[in-house]
């Protein structure tokens, strides 16, 4: 289970001192920023992030819900009965790719830009759980791990389809 406990703990961000999930939703953006890059060397449209984007948040869902009961038992603190261990970050990365599908990056700058606004809006509606993400939280197996991220990403996302399609 060496595998799973890598891709759980967002390939090691999981273990991070303090503020384990910043550091995974961090990490999204860095792989989001290296694709994005990449495809800029490559000559492809700014849009062709997006169905990359999608395609990780779906493989990161995967993995939380295949490997979320695994990871509950070994990382849980049995006084505690933890649902969501912290070192567990998976979910961050696909909360966190699911606030940035379908915003304009047309440039280096406006992919900051989006990038961190995103950030933000993202780490703020996981860290205050707006219903249903609370609710959703407590169902069992992986689904309580990923679908309170989930909400939040979609929070942060529709907040940002505003931010950067009506106001900037």
């Amino acid at each position: 289970m060496r595998v799973a406990r890598w891709v759980m703990s967002g390939l090691g961000l999981g273990y991070a001192p303090a503020a384990s999930g910043t550091f995974g939703s961090a990490g999204a953006l860095a792989v989001t920023a290296a694709a994005w890059a990449i495809l800029g060397l490559a000559g492809s449209a700014c849009w062709a992030i997006h169905p990359i984007v999608l395609g990780l948040t779906l493989l990161a869902s995967w993995g939380c819900v295949h490997w979320g009961p695994w990871a509950c038992a070994y990382y849980a603190d049995r006084a505690r009965k933890d649902k969501d261990p912290g070192q567990v970050v998976l979910d961050e990365f696909a909360g966190q790719w699911l606030a940035l599908i379908g915003l304009a990056m047309p440039d280096a700058r406006r992919m900051l830009l989006v990038l961190t606004v995103q950030f933000v809006l993202f780490r703020l509606f996981d860290v205050l759980k707006p219903p249903p993400a609370r609710q959703l939280e407590k169902l069992p197996f992986g689904w309580g791990i990923l679908l309170d991220d989930l909400a939040a990403g979609a929070y942060a996302n529709l907040v940002g389809q505003v931010v950067f399609r009506v106001i900037l």
